[in-house]
């Protein structure tokens, strides 16, 4: 099949099966899959212009929200890091979306730069699965002490069935909020952030996001995770919120740009019918990826998150070095 915006051909069902593949696996780690699908559509799809970033957005757009309505109903929204987020990342992806047109149409350097942070997040990530953090291990310990009590708890209830994962009352109440700090509870412990510290990073991360249309949950979520010590089964749910509201600016805003003279001769515009198949693949996997999460160990989710972070951070030194 031919798509003429984007001027590539593939048969029809290869995108939405990737994409689902993909999103089934990150978004129970608060990661969209985006970061992932950009490469393939690059490197193996051959689709290299400017405006593959915003199509990489629509993906976020139709995959998102069903991993998000999951998040919200069982009352795993952590709304003041999401809102913190949100704020910060807008500006952030208007900035991107002019970088990438008019100074980085081949972002080589920049993904240095990126592969550098994530290099540096997927370290503290690591440390804290291999437990080199003291104050994080032993976080960890009243985490998983608590959800293998849960398990053993719900499996004598019901032995006719694999009973795992997070008890009912194990939703986010907020505390606090202020523009200092804002403090929440989840399943009777207290966690707390620096307003600014998200601000600040989801203004950067928003940038990255304008650029290439990764959404950005691969760099909020680490950081969260590992910097700020916040549990995984709470930062997901924000880190998506997030990278909707992104896409949804960064597509909004490359379509303004298209219809200047800003980007002359160079695609920008996003091909709709791509990321849309894109989206359904990844529509179905958010989903399956935030329904088994609860179902999964902390350290499992925050191993492979671990893994996918350092595989992009490699990734992006190799095509820098190795063009």
């Amino acid at each position: 099949m031919h798509f003429p915006v984007s001027g590539i051909d593939v048969l029809p069902f290869i995108p939405p099966l990737v994409a689902f593949l993909v999103s089934s696996v990150t978004a129970s780690a608060g990661v969209s899959g985006a970061f992932l699908l950009l490469p393939f559509q690059m490197s193996v799809l051959h689709y290299t212009s400017p405006s593959v970033s915003p199509t990489n957005m629509i993906y976020n757009i139709v995959a998102i929200p069903g991993g998000l309505y999951r998040y919200i109903r069982e009352g795993r929204m952590a709304w003041p890091l999401t809102w913190a987020i949100v704020l910060g990342t807008l500006p952030g992806v208007f900035f991107g979306a002019w970088i990438r047109i008019l100074y980085l149409p081949d972002p080589g350097t920049f993904k240095l730069f990126v592969g550098l942070v994530l290099l540096y997040l997927g370290y503290r990530l690591l440390s804290e699965v291999a437990g080199w953090n003291k104050k994080m291990k032993e976080q960890n310990k009243i985490m998983q002490k608590k959800f293998a009590e849960q398990i053993a708890k719900l499996r004598v209830e019901n032995t006719r069935r694999l009973a795992a994962g997070l008890p009912a009352e194990a939703v986010v109440k907020t505390k606090s909020i202020s523009l200092r700090r804002v403090e929440y509870e989840f399943w009777g412990e207290t966690y707390s952030f620096s307003t600014l510290a998200i601000l600040t990073l989801s203004l950067a991360v928003g940038l990255i996001g304008g650029i290439y249309g990764i959404g950005g949950g691969a760099i909020i979520s680490p950081f969260c995770v590992a910097v700020l010590g916040l549990p995984i089964y709470t930062v997901a749910g924000a880190a998506l919120a997030g990278t909707l509201i992104t896409s949804i600016a960064g597509v909004a805003y490359y379509h303004l740009l298209a219809a200047t003279s800003i980007a002359g001769s160079v695609a920008i515009a996003p091909d709709w019918l791509l990321g849309t198949l894109f989206g359904v693949g990844g529509l179905l996997g958010t989903y399956v990826g935030a329904r088994i999460q609860k179902f999964l160990p902390d350290k499992i989710i925050k191993t492979v998150l671990c893994l996918l972070v350092l595989f992009l951070a490699f990734s992006y030194i190799a095509q820098y070095f190795l063009p």
